[in-house]
C-alpha cells in the first residue's frame, strides 16, 4: 500500500477527534441529539483548521444510524461510505474550479431527488467565495429555501468575499487559529502511535511555524521525519529542514546592532546565507524575536503569552534589559516594512542588509523614533565623558558685516527664585529624566509674564517634546524640589529666525550661573 501523508491518515473521523474546535463541536452536537438542524451553513476561518473535516464529521453524524451523543458511530453503513467517499448523499464540490452558473444550476436540479438512503444530502462547497456573482444568484433561491432534506455547508477561508445576501441566509461559524500547546499535544500523540522518538523542543517549533494550522503542523512533520528517516528528530533538525534560524543567532545580532557594529552585522547575516536559511523566514522570526523583547519590556509577567520554555524566558530577559523599548520599537518598524518589500524582492539580502545598517544608524532616518534613538545615544556618549563634536574656531569664521540689532528690555528686577534657578540651572539639570535633560542642555533661559521663568528652544522637537504636560511638570516639580518654592515655568520656542540674546532677555548673561569652566 501507498505511503499516505500524516495529515490524511490521522484526519479526525468524529468530533471528539477535533481539537481547538471545542466551541463549534459544542454547538453541532447539541442540534443533532435536539434535532434542530439547519438548512444551511457557513464556515469560516484559516487554512487548516478544520472546516472540509467538521463539515463531513457532520455529514455522517446527520445521516447515522446510531448517533452516540450527537457524533456518528462510525460502525454503520452510511457512516462507511461517507468515510470511503462512495456516498451518494454526501457531494463535495470544489468552487475554485467550478464557480460558474451552470455547476450551480445543475445542483439546483439535483435537489429536486430525494437521498436514496440516509436522512439528508449534504452538499460541502470548498472556497465558496471562488463562485461568480452569477453563481451566487442561481444559489440564492435554493439556498433560501431548500427541500427538508437537503444541507447546505459553505466553507471559505475569505469570508468577505461572500456577498451579504448569501452571508444572511446561513448559520456563521468562525474557526479559530488552533494554538501552538493545542497542536504540540496533537503531534506528540500522533508521534507515539507512529513510533517516531521526536524532542518535545522540536515539537513546539513546528508548531509555532505552523501558524496555528493543524494541517500546516502535520505536514511540516512529515517533511522532517522524511528528511531525518529513522533518526531521532531534534530542534536542530527542525531548523536546518525548514532553514529557519535558532534564537540564539538573534540574540548575536542584537548585540552587534546596539554596538552599531555594522561589520559584525553583516557578516552574521552572511553565515545565514551560506548555511541557506529562508530569508523571508529570517525577518519574520527575527521580527517576532523583537516583539517578544518589546513585550518583556512592557510586563515581567510575560510566560503565558509568549508560550516558551523557561530556559528561553531567562535569556529573553536578559536581552530585554539591554534594550530601550522605544529603540525595539525602531527596529520592528523597520522589519516589518521590510517583510512585505522582502516577499515579493529578488534581491533580498540587499535589502535585509540595508535594514540592519538602519538599525545600526539611526542617523540615516528621520522619523521620530529614529530622532530619539539618536538622542539615546548622544546622551550615553556624554555620559561617558565622549566629545561628540569638534569644537568650532572662531578666529577661522569669515567676519560678517556688524549691523545695528534691536535688543530687548533689561528687566527692572529680577524674581529671588528665579535668580536662584539660573545660578543653580546646571545642578538642577541632571535630575531631569534622559531625554527631558538631553532636550534642556540647549535651552536659554529668560524672564516671562508675571515673573515666570522662561525656557526657550530654538529645536521645534525639543520645544515640542518638553512641551508636554507629562514633561513640563516634571521639569516644575524637580525645580520646586531643589529650591524648595513652588515656580511657574513658560516653554516657548524661539520661531524669530533670529539668535536667542536678539528677540530674550539672557539670564544667564547676568546672573552668574554654577559653571565650571575647564582648561583647554
Amino acid at each position: 500500500m501507498s505511503y499516505m501523508a500524516l495529515y490524511r491518515k490521522f484526519r479526525p473521523q468524529e468530533f471528539a477527534d477535533v481539537k481547538g474546535q471545542e466551541h463549534i463541536v459544542t454547538t453541532l452536537k447539541n442540534q443533532i441529539k435536539a434535532d434542530r438542524i439547519g438548512h444551511a451553513y457557513l464556515f469560516c476561518g484559516t487554512r487548516g483548521t478544520g472546516k472540509t473535516t467538521i463539515a463531513k464529521i457532520f455529514a455522517k453524524a446527520v445521516n447515522c444510524e446510531h448517533p452516540v451523543d450527537g457524533s456518528p458511530c462510525g460502525e454503520c453503513a452510511s457512516c462507511k461510505a461517507i468515510a470511503a467517499g462512495s456516498s451518494m448523499n454526501v457531494i463535495e464540490i470544489d468552487a475554485a474550479s467550478n464557480n460558474g452558473v451552470d455547476n450551480i444550476r445543475e445542483i439546483r436540479e439535483e435537489v429536486a431527488y430525494r437521498p436514496t438512503e440516509g436522512k439528508y444530502k449534504v452538499y460541502i462547497i470548498d472556497e465558496v467565495h471562488m463562485l461568480s456573482i452569477g453563481a451566487f444568484n442561481a444559489l440564492l433561491k435554493t439556498l433560501e429555501e431548500p427541500p427538508s432534506y437537503v444541507i447546505f455547508i459553505l466553507a471559505t477561508t475569505e469570508a468577505h468575499k461572500i456577498p451579504i445576501t448569501i452571508l444572511s441566509r446561513c448559520q456563521r461559524y468562525d474557526f479559530r487559529r488552533i494554538s501552538i500547546e493545542t497542536i504540540s499535544d496533537r503531534l506528540m500523540e500522533l508521534m507515539e502511535k507512529e513510533n517516531v522518538e521526536v524532542e518535545e523542543r522540536a515539537i513546539r517549533y513546528i508548531a509555532k511555524a505552523a501558524d496555528g494550522s493543524m494541517r500546516d503542523a502535520l505536514s511540516l512533520l512529515d517533511q522532517c521525519i522524511a528528511f531525518y528517516l529513522g533518526q531521532k528528530l531534534t530542534y536542530d533538525h527542525v531548523l536546518e529542514v525548514l532553514g529557519a534560524v535558532d534564537t540564539e543567532v538573534f540574540s548575536k545580532l542584537l548585540r552587534k546592532v546596539l554596538a552599531e557594529d555594522v561589520a559584525g552585522a553583516i557578516s552574521q547575516l552572511e553565515e545565514l546565507v551560506i548555511e541557506g536559511r529562508d530569508l523571508g523566514q529570517f525577518v519574520n522570526d527575527f521580527t517576532w524575536y523583537l516583539r517578544n523583547l518589546l513585550l518583556l519590556k512592557g510586563s515581567d509577567d510575560m510566560e503565558e503569552v509568549l508560550d516558551m520554555s523557561s530556559e528561553n524566558m531567562a535569556l529573553l530577559k536578559e536581552e530585554a534589559r539591554l534594550v530601550e523599548a522605544d529603540v525595539l520599537m525602531r527596529y520592528i518598524r523597520i522589519f516589518s516594512e521590510l517583510s512585505n518589500q522582502v516577499k515579493y524582492s529578488s534581491q533580498k539580502r540587499i535589502l535585509i542588509e540595508i535594514a540592519i545598517i538602519k538599525l545600526c544608524k539611526p542617523a540615516m532616518e528621520t522619523n521620530m523614533d529614529s530622532i530619539t534613538d539618536r538622542l539615546a545615544k548622544l546622551e550615553k556618549k556624554m555620559e561617558q565623558g565622549i566629545p561628540t563634536a569638534a569644537p568650532v574656531n572662531t578666529a577661522t569664521q569669515p567676519a560678517e558685516a556688524a549691523a545695528p540689532v534691536s535688543r530687548p528690555p533689561m528687566p527692572k528686577a529680577i524674581p529671588e527664585d528665579v535668580e536662584q534657578i539660573v545660578k543653580n540651572w546646571n545642578s538642577i539639570l541632571p535630575k531631569m529624566s534622559g531625554v527631558v535633560r538631553t532636550y534642556l542642555k540647549s535651552a536659554h533661559l529668560s524672564l516671562g509674564g508675571d515673573d515666570r521663568l522662561m525656557i526657550v528652544l530654538d529645536d521645534p522637537v525639543a520645544a515640542g517634546y518638553v512641551e508636554e504636560e507629562d514633561h513640563r511638570n516634571e521639569i516644575r516639580q524637580v525645580i520646586s524640589d531643589y529650591i524648595e518654592k513652588e515656580v511657574e515655568i513658560q516653554i516657548q520656542q524661539n520661531q524669530s529666525n533670529r539668535p536667542f540674546e536678539e528677540s530674550y532677555v539672557d539670564l544667564s548673561q547676568i546672573i552668574n550661573m554654577d559653571i565650571t569652566i575647564e582648561d583647554e
